[in-house]
Parts: structure tokens; sequence; C-alpha cells
């Protein structure tokens, strides 16, 4: 799974053990040699999609890391791209990144479900990054991705369809997510990843709920299952435009817990 550029055992124990955020400071300079890094074929994939409803002004890679997706967003951004992330390790492996010929990069240090900006973007991804939140959690994320977007903006994400019950990457990943519970419960702090809580159907609802109008799309460069469903889609969550962006603002506040002006 790891090439021999990539992280020790040793070293891997020793992120499990930290914190989210400095789990990932300490990886940050091997993560583009382990899996956890989003594969090329994904980020092509959604930059292909992307063309289709592009150009776009300005983008924002939520959840950056050391930077695969910003390539994404310069391959459809004319103007400016900026990349968010709460580790500064990863920010750092990422600002030492040859930068890709195209639109100004920016990157900024800043927790996703608090994020500093305001009807700033056209278009919003993000890469294998929404596990390290917990359900409770979406509704308030999807909130601050709503108003970082300018009204008509766009937030997209890739998801792949769950492995069959009698596959084996079914029960390894159950058995990732039943041992990150175990060690959640008997240390501190708390490293969130898991597989399994991020649920197509719950995200659906999270951001209908924060104002989104939702659409699914196939990945066609990942073929189909048995059953004929794509093995990958493409999430687009649009912010309304012109009139409907004041009732989105209501469902904004409410997805945030904040009782909206009048209501």
């Amino acid at each position: 799974m790891f090439s021999p550029e990539g992280p020790t055992l040793r070293e891997l124990a020793v992120q499990a053990l930290s914190s989210v955020e400095h789990g990932y400071d300490l990886l940050a300079p091997k993560f583009d040699h382990t899996p956890f890094r989003t594969p090329d074929s994904v980020l092509e994939a959604v930059a292909s999609a992307l063309k289709g409803s592009g150009p776009y002004e300005d983008g924002l890679d939520l959840c950056c890391g050391t930077g695969a997706g910003v390539d994404v967003l310069a391959a459809v951004c004319r103007t400016g791209v900026t990349g968010v992330d709460f580790s500064a390790g990863m920010l750092d492996v990422a600002r030492a990144r040859t930068p890709a010929p195209g639109p100004r990069v920016s990157w900024v240090r800043a927790d996703a479900r608090a994020l500093p900006f305001t009807a700033a973007f056209d278009l919003v991804v993000s890469f294998g990054a929404l596990g390290h939140f917990l359900p409770r959690e979406l509704p308030g994320l999807f909130a601050g991705v709503h108003g970082a977007l300018r009204p008509g903006g766009r937030f997209a994400f890739p998801v792949l369809a769950p492995p069959r019950p009698s596959s084996p990457a079914h029960w390894m990943l159950l058995g990732f997510d039943a041992a990150m519970r175990v060690r959640n419960a008997l240390w501190r702090p708390p490293f969130v990843m898991y597989y399994r809580a991020f649920r197509l159907g719950d995200v659906r609802r999270a951001l209908e709920g924060a104002g989104f109008s939702v659409s699914l799309r196939a990945l066609p460069e990942f073929g189909a299952r048995r059953d004929g469903s794509p093995r990958a889609r493409l999430v687009e969550a649009v912010r309304a435009s012109g009139a409907d962006a004041g009732l989105s603002a209501v469902a904004e506040a409410r997805a945030g817990g904040v009782r909206p002006p009048g209501g």
C-alpha cells in the first residue's frame, strides 16, 4: 500500500495517536506517497466533469492537504484558486509545489468548520476529506461552504459506491472504523476519520438543509457495478441565485443553528 518513500509503521502509529491536525502535520512530508492522497484518476475525472459547467472565476479547495486538488481548480478557474487546510504542515508542502500555469494560487490556514470567507468563490471542491467530520458537524460545515459561495456557485466532490458486504473491502473499512472508535474511546485527543460514517443520503439531506440544490453525476471513467449503478459519482450542490438567494440565506442560517432575521 505504501511506497518506499512513504511513512513507516512507527510513523503511522505516532500519527494515529495524535490529534487530526498534529497527525497531518507529522504525515505531511510523506503524505503524497500514501494511499490517502486522492488518485490522479479521480482528480482528472472531476476536472473533466467540471469543465462542462465552467469556466469559473474563483475556486476553493476545501481541506486541500498538500494541494493536489488545486490543479483541478486551475484547470477550470480563470481568476484565482485558494487552498484551505488547518494543518500547517500540509500547507507547507502545498506551498512548495511547483505552481500550475493559470490563475493565481493562495493558501490559507483555517478550520473548514469556520471558513473565513463570504461570497468569495464560484466553485468549491473537496477530495477525500469529509470523513474527518462527524455526521452532526455536516450541517454547519455545509452552511459555511454555502456562505463562502457566490449566488449560483457550485460545491462539488466525488463519492465512490460503497463496497458490497460480500467483498473484503467492506470488512476492511468496517474494521478500520471499529478500530478508530476504540482508539477514540480510550485515547485523547480523538482522531476523527471514519470511512463508513459518510453516508450519501445523510449528506444530501444536510446539503439541502443548508440551502443547496443537489444533483448527482456519474463519473463514467470508473464504469458501473453489476447492477448498472455507477462506481463513482460527482455530487454537485448549487447555491441558489437571483431571487432565490434570500430563501437560501434563511436555510443557511437554520442549518447553522442561527435564527434568521424575522424568522
